[in-house]
Parts: C-alpha cells; structure tokens; sequence
C-alpha cells in the first residue's frame, strides 16, 4: 500500500493497465508530453512510447470520434478531455455513435472506451471550467457515468471502467485532486471522508461498477451524495451541532446504479437527503428523489430534499456561495428532521 493523491491513483490505474493490456490507449490535450495539465498522463509517454500515449489536436469531436473508431476495431482506448465543461462538441458522437454502436449492430461491435475528464469546481476556474454536466449523461441509454471521491476508489473504478466493454463517462472531482477537500474555510477536511487515509495498492484491484460505499451508518435519515460532496457532508455531520445520525452513502456509480442499498437504507431511516454541486433542475438528484419516492413511499417519514448547485451559470467570485456548503447543508438537515 502507498500512500497517493487522487491524481497519483488515477495515475498509477493507466499504468496498471497499460502494463497488463497492449491494447490501452491514452490520447487527448497534452496528455503525452506534458502529462496532462493536472500531470494525470505524467511519465506515461516516455514508458510507454507515443503510438500509445498520444496528444491529439484541439478538437472534442475528434478525440472521441477517433476513439470510438478504435474501440470498433479492437483497441481499448481511454481519451482524456480537459475540463467537463469541454466535452459538448464531442456529445453527438458519445450519444449518438458510442452510446448506440452496440444495440445498433446487434452486439458485433462495441465501444470499449473510458473518456476521463476533470469536472465540478472549487478551484476558481469560472464558468467554462467549472461545469458539472454528469446529469446529462446519466440520460442517455447506453453510457456508464462513474466519480470517485477517494484516491482508493478512484483507482479501482478506474480500472473496472476501463475493462468494461461499454462506454463510461469518468468523472474526476479536480477539487479533490492533490487531497481531501478544502473548503469554504480555508482549511482541509479530516481525512477521506470514511477512509482513514489515502492509502492505495500499487497493483491491479478493480471496484466493481454499480456499487456504493455506505461512508458511514445511522439511523436517523439517509443522506446520498457523491464526488466531492462526499468530503463536504461528512465535514458538516462533524461540525454541526446536534447533528444527525446519517447513513451517508457515496453512489460513486450513477449509471449504473446501486439501487439496492439506498432503498435498504431509505427504509431503515425514514428520511432521505440528496447532496450534489451540479444545477438543480433536471439534476441527477431529481432523478434520486423520484426513485426513493417510487420505492420507499410507505416509509418516508418527510419529503425528500435537495441541496444543490443554482440554476445559473457557474460564478467566479461567487463560487462559494453556488457550491453547496456546510450552512446549506445544515439548514436542509435540520429541515428535515423538524418534518
């Protein structure tokens, strides 16, 4: 075991697997030289040559049309966009080509690609580098949308999407990148949020997609979360006072999703709470809510609530108050347990 940032993991899962697997491809904006301008690619190219870990132009489109084609054909190809935010002049191709290539050939072709991309904010990055467009995938038939929280679970996921045969959106929290959040106070958060520490193993693991990390247990209301709204809830239940005793579970696998263990634990608790930084209208949440009302009616003992992103552009000077934060938090958790 070593000790890793989330970067080092993520890091560490491509050499892993490049190692074990000829056919793994890295390509995307300078991720071949450089290491990618989070240094995730860092050492790759000079390891492994730069037919198999490669810059390719600016352009969205062409990196995943280019990697759906190398999918088609045998390779196992993992495009990196940049930031989230830069990922829509390449959505035609993952909805309507990587989504659909396997239904629409009968199962002869598939599209074994893991597109890894930065996405949420927390660093400053303003409008156009601050998205959080998970909900939009999460939509389409077809794709596989995974975030990790930890470095542990960034490194197994990451290795599971890769070996899948289907197309999965990863999705790395940059604001936890280098550690444990750090947040509204200028200060880091205690630890991995359930971890003890970041330690990870510098072989092959996989974590299997499709399962969630019950952080930690309570009976009192279940409270789902995942990426770096994972750090931010576990601060809040530590700091606040009178704090309810949460399941607090991390999804870490939207689609597909661990629908199993929320409604266990919506059923034992009686109350559910939904964390996350994307925008609010037509976010994943709502789609959560609309599960737990399905499945858990006959238990809810209130309505479910939502603590999430506003409905407005990502803001640069404002960024604190859009990012969904212990004072928010709170007030939805003593909301909660008033009802």
């Amino acid at each position: 075991m070593t000790d890793m940032t989330m970067i080092q993991a993520i890091n560490s899962a491509l050499d892993v697997m490049m190692t074990r697997d000829d056919t793994i491809t890295v390509m995307g904006e300078d991720v071949g030289y450089f290491g990618g301008v989070f240094r995730a690619t860092a050492g790759l190219q000079d390891k492994y040559g730069t037919s198999r870990v490669f810059d390719t132009p600016i352009s969205e489109c062409g990196i995943i049309g280019v990697a759906i084609g190398m999918g088609a054909y045998g390779l196992r190809p993992v495009p990196e966009i940049q930031f989230a935010d830069y990922i829509y002049p390449a959505l035609d191709q993952l909805v309507s080509e990587a989504a659909r290539l396997r239904y629409r050939s009968a199962g002869e072709f598939t599209a074994p690609i893991t597109v890894r991309s930065p996405f949420g904010g927390g660093i400053f990055g303003g409008q156009t580098h601050s998205q959080s467009p998970e909900g939009i995938f999460t939509h389409c038939s077809g794709l596989k949308t995974v975030i990790p929280s930890t470095p542990y679970d960034a490194k197994g996921l990451l290795i599971a999407a890769i070996e899948d045969n289907d197309p999965v959106l990863f999705f790395e929290p940059k604001r936890l990148y280098n550690g444990p959040f750090h947040g509204h106070y200028d200060r880091p958060a205690k630890g991995w949020a359930g971890h003890a520490d970041a330690d990870v193993p510098e072989g092959y693991y996989r974590i299997d997609l499709g399962k969630a990390r019950v952080v930690r247990e309570g009976a009192d209301l279940t409270i789902l979360t995942y990426g770096t709204m994972v750090h931010v809830v576990a601060t809040t239940l530590d700091e606040m006072d009178g704090a309810p005793q949460a399941d607090l579970i991390d999804l870490r696998s939207l689609i597909p999703l661990d629908i199993e263990t929320i409604e266990a634990s919506v059923k034992k608790t009686g109350r559910c709470l939904i964390v996350h930084e994307a925008t609010r209208t037509s976010g994943f949440g709502a789609e959560l809510a609309a599960l737990v009302q399905e499945r858990c009616f006959g238990h809810l003992e209130a309505p479910v609530l939502r603590v999430t992103g506003f409905d407005t552009p990502y803001p640069h000077a404002l960024e604190w108050a859009y990012f969904p934060g212990p004072v928010r938090i709170s007030q939805a958790l003593r909301q909660i347990m008033k009802d």
